[in-house]
C-alpha cells in the first residue's frame, strides 16, 4: 500500500484517537489528589535549578530534544516530506508539525507529572515513566484496563509509523535509484535485513537483555547500560550530524544549493519561506548544531577520564572536519 495509501490512513484515524485519549488521560490526572503540586512544578519555572545546573546545559537539553522529537538528521521527516501534495507549502507544514509535536508534548507532561506527584513516583525517572506511571495512572481510573489497553496499543502504531518512516529511506532509495516497484524494494530489502539481524543475532539479544543477564555491561563507563550506548550513536551522533549534512547541502552550491531549496520550498499555496533566513542557515545555524554535537561528547565523557575525553572530543572534531571538507572544498568547478 505504500505511506499515503497505506501508513497515511491508518495513523490519521489511530493518532487521532490517541490525542482524544490522551485528552482524557489529561483531565482525569490534573483531578488526582496532590496534582496540583504536580502542575506547580511542570509549568512554573525554578530558575535556582536552572541556575546550578547551568542555563547552557538548560538550553542544550532542549535543543537535544527537539533534535530527537522531530527525528531530524536521519531522514525521518524528509521521507514523509518526500509525499507531501505539491499543492502546499513546506513552510506552513512545517509549522503545523511543530505546533503539533509541543501541544501533544505538553499534554503527555499534563498526563505524567501530576500523577509523579499524586502517586509517589520520582518525575525524573526518565524514559521508564511511561511504564511506571501511567500504568500506576490506569489502576486508580474507573475502566483503567480498558484505558490502558487502549493506549498501549494507539502507542504501539506511533512507534510502528517511527519504524515505518526509517525503513522507508531504505525502501525509496532503491525505488528511486535502482527503479524497482515497491512491492520488489520492500521483497528485496525484507530479506537483507532479515540476514543482517540474523548475522548479529548476538548482538540483537545483548540489547534485549540490556536490563537483566547482561545488565553488568557497562560500555560507557559506571552505571551505562546498552541502551545508554545506543542512545549516544543516535542522540549524540546520527541526529546533529544528519542535522549539518542536510542544512550544508540545502545551502551550499555544491550541493543542492540554497536558490533551489527556496524555489522547492516555495512550490505550492501557504505560508512563504522567508529568503532573508539564508545567511542564518548558511553560517549561524551549522554552528549552533556544531555546539550542541561538541558538548553532547563533553558531556558524555567529561567524568570518564582527561585520556578518554580527549580521545572521543578528537574523534568528534575529525567526523566535522570531513563534514566541512566535504561541503566546502568538493564539487568545485575548475577555472579555464
Amino acid at each position: 500500500f505504500g505511506v499515503q495509501k497505506g501508513v497515511e490512513k491508518v495513523t490519521k484515524v489511530m493518532m487521532l484517537l490517541l490525542l482524544i485519549l490522551m485528552i482524557a488521560l489529561t483531565v482525569n490526572s490534573v483531578f488526582l489528589p496532590n496534582a496540583s503540586k504536580g502542575i506547580n512544578f511542570y509549568l512554573v519555572p525554578d530558575f535556582k535549578s536552572i541556575q546550578k545546573a547551568g542555563f547552557g546545559n538548560a538550553v542544550f537539553a532542549a535543543m537535544s530534544q527537539a533534535f530527537f522529537t522531530l527525528s531530524l538528521g536521519i531522514g525521518a521527516m524528509e521521507i514523509f516530506g518526500s509525499y507531501l501534495d505539491r499543492k502546499k507549502r513546506i513552510t506552513g507544514e512545517a509549522i503545523n508539525i511543530v505546533l503539533l509535536d509541543t501541544f501533544v508534548a505538553l499534554m503527555a507532561g499534563f498526563i505524567i507529572i501530576p500523577a509523579c506527584f499524586s502517586l509517589g513516583v520520582q518525575p525524573d525517572s526518565g524514559p521508564s515513566l511511561l511504564f511506571i506511571t501511567l500504568p500506576n495512572l490506569f489502576n486508580n481510573m474507573k475502566g483503567g484496563r480498558v484505558w490502558g489497553t487502549l493506549f498501549f496499543i494507539f502507542m504501539s502504531f506511533a512507534a510502528l509509523s517511527t519504524i515505518i518512516a526509517v525503513f522507508e529511506n531504505i525502501v525509496a532509495m532503491f525505488m528511486d535509484m535502482a527503479g524497482w516497484s515497491r512491492k520488489k524494494s520492500v521483497a528485496v530489502n525484507f530479506i537483507l535485513i532479515t540476514a543482517l539481524l540474523s548475522a548479529l543475532l548476538d548482538n540483537v539479544t545483548t540489547v534485549l537483555l540490556g536490563f537483566n543477564l547482561l545488565s553488568n555491561i557497562q560500555p560507557l563507563g559506571e552505571g551505562s547500560t546498552i541502551m545508554d550506548l545506543e542512545d549516544f550513536l543516535v542522540s549524540s551522533n546520527l541526529l546533529p550530524l544528519g542535522s549539518l549534512v542536510f542544512v550544508m547541502f540545502c545551502v551550499r552550491k555544491n550541493g543542492w544549493g540554497f536558490e533551489n531549496f527556496i524555489k522547492e520550498a516555495n512550490n505550492g499555496d501557504g505560508i512563504k519561506f522567508p529568503h532573508w533566513i539564508r545567511l542564518y542557515m548558511q553560517y549561524i545555524l551549522p554552528i549552533i548544531v556544531t555546539i550542541i554535537y561538541l558538548k553532547g561528547y563533553y558531556d558524555t565523557f567529561k567524568n570518564k577520564g582527561t585520556g578518554l575525553l580527549i580521545f572521543w572530543m578528537c574523534f568528534a572534531c575529525a567526523l566535522l572536519l570531513v563534514i566541512f571538507g566535504i561541503s566546502i572544498f568538493t564539487g568545485r568547478k575548475k577555472k579555464a
